[in-house]
């Protein structure tokens, strides 16, 4: 089984930013051009471009689209979107524009008949985002915490045909701790889905025991803190995931 690697571009304020375990106001800067990253990326090697509009997470509406849709025109390569996606016109306002899949995530706890909707209608093009705290669900570009079992969730939503999950721990995100994996493959597990890790990469090792989960159900890692600090780069990433377990 082979594991999809996605760096991950985090939009805000028009600049490329991480954050820590999801706090707004724990960013950090790495450069003043999403698009430039993403063609960074690109000409690395890279298959995916996980793109995220938190502002758009945050206000509940799309924020910082155009760099999304500039990556999608211009460069030869595959991009998911997530933050800020509420209706349908914003799935169909990327999907219209050339963007392979549109991640809904606070929208599918506060109206999960309108997520299945969704995923009905538009298949493979929708992955469904769950951000959960201590097994919880988290919305709203992680301000608010569900009651709302992140498994349980998962399991809906497999039942009316989902068939990618982007699973993040928040706990883990952006600290450089280490991924949570028994979490992501209980998700794989629970669903019988292919689940996307997401949250706490921090070395190679990290990549190849996501890797040896593959079989699994995990089939691929959303790499971001790692990559922008300089742990590895985005081609000993790829080396990393293309050798043999």
């Amino acid at each position: 089984m082979s594991l999809t690697l996605y760096p991950a571009i985090d939009m805000r304020g028009g600049n490329c930013v991480r954050l820590l375990q999801g706090e707004y106001d724990k960013e950090t800067v790495y450069g003043d051009s999403p698009f430039d990253m993403a063609r960074k990326f690109a000409s690395e090697g890279a298959e995916w471009i996980h793109m995220v509009d938190l502002d758009g997470a945050k206000d509940g509406k799309r924020v910082n689209d155009r760099f999304v849709l500039q990556a999608a025109k211009e460069l030869n390569v595959k991009i998911q979107i997530g933050g800020g996606i509420r209706t349908e016109e914003d799935i169909l306002h990327y999907l219209d524009h050339g963007i392979d899949r549109v991640i809904i995530g606070s929208i599918a706890v506060s109206n999960p008949e309108f997520a299945i909707k969704m995923i009905e209608k538009y298949g493979e093009k929708i992955a469904v985002g769950i951000d959960a705290k201590n097994g919880n669900v988290a919305t709203h570009g992680w301000l608010d915490t569900s009651e709302v079992k992140a498994v349980e969730l998962g399991k809906r939503f497999a039942a009316a045909g989902a068939e990618t999950f982007i699973f993040t721990d928040i706990a883990t995100d952006g600290t450089l701790a280490g991924p949570n994996i028994a979490a992501v493959v209980e998700m794989a597990e629970a669903t019988g889905k292919q689940v996307i890790a997401s949250g706490g990469v921090s070395s190679l090792n990290d990549l190849k025991q996501l890797k040896q989960a593959a079989s699994k159900g995990v089939s691929g890692a959303i790499v971001g803190k790692a990559l922008y600090e300089n742990r590895f780069s985005f081609p000993e990433a790829l080396a990393e995931v293309s050798e043999s377990c």
